[in-house]
């Protein structure tokens, strides 16, 4: 259906160098974009409007101080308006993207066109939903939903994209990408918390707990409740010897504190009616999840777009990524062993990778 627009003759026309530096820029383009999306979509907030603006002073900011890459470094990363410094994330999202769309054309341009587009797209969703994961812990329907739509579509639209022979083959190599990916990361996801759900930890005898407004102080670190929290069901619980609050002190007594709900014994209070909690107890158990859910969305759409195969390189691959990350950041102290890690960037690199080449590296590694 894409054929006369992406006539392989007619964009091999051009010198391939133009089109190297015409991807870049692109890419910085679409960055930019990119970093309102990383900024807005957690928020729930529309990315077409209103325009570009400072987060700190509202200054809408013209076109010509919106210019990919160069601004930043020519505002040296503060707003012309008020000052207020400019992350290095923008810069950092528009060079990553310049700097893909570019892998793209130079890896597949020789090839498709077509292909070049849809593989920009699906890289630009990795990296939105690698930040956003990594800022905020979640990984936006906006980006999962909307990618596994997107994949079925590009399956009908361009079948090269699955080296399909048909519009046909390609759709069922989509639905079965999705499928398998987000089945078995659901399922992992499953048995992750039917096997590691409860975190049960000894302390020394006596040891005394802390429960804060924003975290739980334990004898060898602070957790905060985000950490702990990531559904309404999940429960700490511990039996305390001695439970000291503001205005009264209980003995041997169970706790159970849930995002709803704090009871000590038979009673039941409003946990943010308890801004100070203390127990003495000798063990506690701390909620722990696998992964979350969007992590599955996010899995399926990898897998409409890129395929089965694809899905398990990732998997493999992005487990152990995270592995070697989270015991790093645990050995310099960085983390602790129950802090919650984002999943998704490491997902979003292995499939990056197996776009750039990872299905052969696979293939050669088992000698087919």
């Amino acid at each position: 259906m894409l054929a006369p627009v992406f006539d392989r003759n007619l964009w091999t026309a051009v010198p391939f160098g133009f089109w190297c530096v015409v991807f870049f820029l692109f890419g910085s383009i679409v960055g930019s974009f990119l970093n309102v999306c990383i900024h807005r979509l957690p928020l729930g907030l529309s990315v077409v409007s209103p325009p570009s603006h400072c987060p700190s002073c509202k200054y809408s900011i013209p076109w010509y101080l919106n210019v990919p890459l160069f601004t930043w470094l020519y505002l040296k990363a503060r707003c012309r308006n008020c000052g207020a410094p400019i992350a290095a994330r923008y810069f950092l999202v528009e060079l990553l993207t310049a700097l893909l769309f570019l892998g793209s054309w130079l890896a597949f341009g020789r090839y498709s066109a077509a292909l070049v587009l849809i593989y920009c797209g699906v890289l630009a969703g990795l990296v939105v939903a690698s930040f956003i994961d990594f800022e905020h812990f979640i990984i936006p329907d906006e980006l999962t939903l909307g990618g596994m739509a997107a994949g079925f579509l590009c399956s009908i639209l361009a079948p090269v994209l699955y080296g399909a022979s048909s519009t046909a083959s390609a759709m069922k190599q989509s639905l079965l990408g999705m499928l398998v990916g987000a089945g078995i990361i659901y399922l992992i996801l499953r048995l992750g918390k039917l096997l590691f759900g409860r975190h049960h930890i000894v302390l020394p005898p006596d040891s005394l707990i802390i429960f804060t407004e924003t975290s739980v102080v334990l004898p060898d670190g602070e957790v905060p409740y985000e950490d702990l929290f990531y559904r309404p069901s999940d429960v700490i619980v511990l039996h305390a010897r001695r439970v000291e609050m503001v205005d009264r002190c209980c003995r041997d007594v169970s706790i159970r504190l849930t995002p709803d709900k704090l009871q000590i014994g038979e009673e039941e209070f409003d946990p943010e009616q308890v801004p100070h909690l203390e127990a003495v107890t000798g063990e506690i158990v701390l909620p722990r999840e696998a992964m979350g859910f969007g992590d599955v969305k996010f899995m399926g759409a990898i897998g409409a777009f890129l395929g089965w195969k694809a899905v398990l390189f990732s998997l493999m691959v992005s487990s152990l990524l995270g592995s070697m990350v989270g015991v790093t950041f645990i050995v310099l102290g960085k983390r602790a062993w129950s802090s919650r890690i984002p999943y998704g960037p490491y997902i979003a690199m292995a499939a990056a990778l197996w776009l750039f080449g990872g299905g052969r590296l696979a293939a050669a590694w088992f000698g087919r």
